[in-house]
């Protein structure tokens, strides 16, 4: 029987072994994680989960090439296996390796910090987190809804992080997320529409009250049946469109967020999660209109992708990736970044203690313009106004894109109708669609969701956004 030690304790160990085996580099990154899950379908409650996980990742770089160990059982033996098997990879690569793997010079931080909380999620009683689920689908029962699902989770992260630089992070980050899938059917006409909804933030269980999430599933619910009943067919042609945060948000993401990853780019993440269709050539070149300013920024508090400091112990920051139509900056780790000669941008993430750190994306948003919301409108003739999704598709390169709309007004003579169209669908490429921006308004909102790469997947928390409006030019409608 081996003695149990704290992962504190053996990632401080873990540097010093490593480099006494040869490595040059070394980081260690302990994380806890407790995970609870509450699942209500049609009234009644299903299965949930409570996960309990904690363990050790191992990465090292011996002779220009990386290995990686991980393991979930705390004791000095497990670690050392660790070890023994990250070095053996990392000396079994650098036999067949082109290039040297160098990781980019950063300074080392040393920082402890928590994000806020008000009401933990390890405070609120089980029968309370499942009494919410009870409340909001009673409160949409009524409606011809045949089929939902109301879920619950909430996740408490604690994460200890060394390297053989002197980093050494420890930080605690509590997490909740609710989602909604919904089916609503016309009786009359047979109709059917689905949607699902998101919701998620750092912080406990004082986020229900903020998102009013009983009243907000309630009236979402309402729309979703006028759609299935009342929507009409979408105009066809070239005409104006302006997107609704969602929408602004996912194109931030998928359009501009996963292009931008430093992998991509380079080529490493072709075979598992595609390519990107922005080359380095690319980087300081215009590809969208001046109106076009996109972020992805991780220290904003309360956001459901929040952090400070990345997974390699890198401060967050937010990042630039489109300024003014010009592409300014890619989503760096310290290998991709050593590799192009630049500095991390701390977009370094993991989703468990046995993933190893890539450039991953935080929360993506469209920047807010100057626009009322009625300017926007002002002087479409014709168009439509899609508020959210009801599917996207995206090819691997992210440049052909398609969005179908679920909840759409039409746009006439510069005033929103309420009129609903059926399922309008934005089509067209990426470059085409940054250079028809020409305006966005001024408050931005954010939807929750789980960002998923890399080879075992890893699913991270993010959020997505925009400005209630953002307009786009001249799109074709078939």
């Amino acid at each position: 029987m081996f003695m149990s030690v704290s992962g504190q304790e053996l990632c401080d160990k873990a540097i010093d072994l490593a480099l006494q085996k040869g490595a040059t580099y070394v980081e260690a990154r302990f994380e806890s994680l407790q995970n609870n899950q509450f699942v209500l379908k049609n009234g009644v409650p299903e299965l949930g989960a409570f996960d309990r996980t904690k363990g050790l990742g191992i990465r090292v770089l011996v002779d220009g090439a990386m290995g990686f160990g991980s393991f979930n059982t705390l004791n000095r033996n497990s670690m050392n296996e660790a070890i023994t098997q990250a070095i053996k990879l990392a000396k079994a690569s650098s036999r067949v390796r082109k290039h040297p793997i160098t990781f980019s010079e950063e300074k080392a931080y040393e920082k402890k910090y928590a994000a806020k909380v008000v009401q933990s999620p390890s405070d609120t009683d089980p029968e309370e987190k499942m009494k919410i689920l009870f409340e909001i689908d009673k409160n949409i029962s009524d409606l011809p809804i045949p089929f939902r699902i109301v879920i619950l989770i909430d996740t408490i992260s604690h994460r200890y992080y060394v390297n053989s630089d002197g980093a050494r992070i420890e930080d605690d980050i509590p997490r909740i997320l609710f989602y909604g899938l919904l089916t609503a059917v016309d009786q009359i006409k047979g109709a059917m529409e689905q949607a699902y909804f998101q919701k998620g933030a750092t912080g406990g269980y004082e986020w229900i009250e903020k998102w009013d999430i009983v009243n907000f599933l309630k009236k979402e619910a309402e729309i979703l049946t006028r759609v299935a009943s009342e929507s009409k067919k979408s105009p066809k042609g070239k005409i104006d469109f302006v997107a609704g945060p969602n929408i602004a948000g996912i194109i931030a993401h998928e359009n501009c967020g996963h292009p931008s990853e430093a992998d991509r780019i380079l080529g490493r993440e072709a075979a598992q999660a595609g390519e990107s269709y922005l080359g380095l050539d690319k980087l300081g070149k215009k590809i969208g209109s001046d109106y076009v300013t996109i972020i992805d920024d991780p220290t904003i508090s309360g956001s459901y992708g929040y952090y400070l400091y990345d997974a390699e112990g890198i401060p967050g920051k937010p990042r630039y990736l489109i300024k003014n139509g010009i592409f300014k900056e890619m989503l760096h780790n310290r290998e991709s970044a050593g590799f192009l000669n630049t500095q991390s941008t701390g977009a370094a993430r993991v989703s468990a203690f046995n993933r190893e750190p890539i450039p991953r994306m935080a929360n993506t948003f469209i920047a807010a313009g100057d626009y009322d919301f009625d300017e926007i409108l002002e002087d479409i003739k014709l168009g439509i106004y899609i508020k959210n999704h009801s599917e996207w598709n995206i090819d691997d390169r992210r440049f052909q894109s398609k969005y179908v709309g679920r909840e759409a007004y039409l746009i006439r003579d510069g005033e929103l109708t309420n009129e609903l169209i059926r399922r309008p669908v934005l089509e067209t490429t990426t470059p085409d669609l940054f250079s028809s921006i020409d305006a966005a308004s001024k408050k931005l909102e954010f939807d929750a969701a789980t960002c998923g790469k890399g080879d075992p997947v890893q699913g991270t928390p993010v959020w997505h956004g925009g400005p209630k409006a953002t307009r786009i030019r001249n799109i074709l409608v078939r």
